[in-house]
């Protein structure tokens, strides 16, 4: 779990530093993510991440607060904007800074194979952060996106990785589509040169390229068209145009060339 912590501050400080260099207009342009802005994608860091606390404190009033939440059908953008309004920019930011270190310091006293309560089923300490982490990456790509600049990869990703390939059955079960077989391998080249490893060998399916863009497919971030990913046999194809590493509803990541500035 310290590791697991540490590398989830870490991508807390990475995009907080792009968030500082955030002129006055620019915490106001739109990103490719729902149209949203620069501010609400912070927003909706900080308002999870303050709900994330208090699923660690007090189970109960989570469950509570979750009941009321799919009672009033509340989206996640009307949440941040609501709570946080009249905060500029860099005061929600330095808001975020002190909840997410709480946070993180929280999550580092947990066993990791701890229960949390979490919207729809609870989730192990150990996948609470990593889900944590994958929502601070693939929001903070939003700005990168919007910002027209090209993002360094990280050891960091392979905690997405991860979960990107956890989630392959979900990714089908939450369509209510037909499971393949077999989980494709899946290899992938880290941002130091090694590779990274996942599923079967044997499925006589598979998915290669670079770690960072199998976490841009399955944070839906990009299409895989877009992207130097391999996909070899029909599960491959067919999971990475429906991969989804979070949580809620099936989502259509964006169609081909939407998000493809970098290409």
């Amino acid at each position: 779990m310290k590791q697991l912590c540490d590398d989830l501050a870490g991508e807390q400080r990475e995009l907080a530093a792009l968030l500082e260099t955030l002129t006055p207009p620019q915490w106001r342009m739109r990103t490719p993510f729902l149209d949203w802005s620069a501010w609400d994608e912070l927003a909706h860091l900080a308002f999870f991440d303050e709900v994330a606390l208090l699923a660690l404190r007090d189970a109960p009033e989570f469950e509570a607060h979750a009941a009321e939440r799919a009672r009033q059908d509340l989206s996640n953008v009307v949440s941040g904007r609501d709570s946080y309004a009249g905060m500029s920019g860099p005061q929600l930011l330095r808001h975020w800074h002190a909840v997410h270190a709480h946070l993180v310091a929280q999550l580092s006293a947990r066993a990791p194979d701890s229960r949390l309560p979490w919207y729809g089923a609870a989730m192990s300490a150990r996948s609470f952060a990593t889900a944590r982490l994958m929502e601070v990456w693939a929001h903070g790509q939003d700005v990168w996106d919007a910002l027209r600049m090209h993002r360094p990869g990280s050891a960091r990703l392979q905690h997405i990785c991860h979960l990107g390939c956890a989630t392959f059955h979900w990714a089908f079960k939450n369509r209510g589509l037909p499971l393949p077989a077999r989980q494709p391998q899946v290899m992938l080249q880290a941002p130091c040169g090694s590779v990274w490893t996942w599923g079967d060998a044997q499925a006589g399916a598979s998915i290669t390229g670079p770690a960072q863009d199998f976490c841009l497919v399955v944070t839906q971030r990009r299409h895989v068209d877009d992207t130097a990913l391999a996909c070899h046999g029909e599960a491959a194809r067919s999971w990475m145009l429906i991969a989804q590493c979070f949580a809620g509803p099936p989502a259509n990541g964006p169609a081909p060339g939407v998000r493809a500035w970098n290409r």
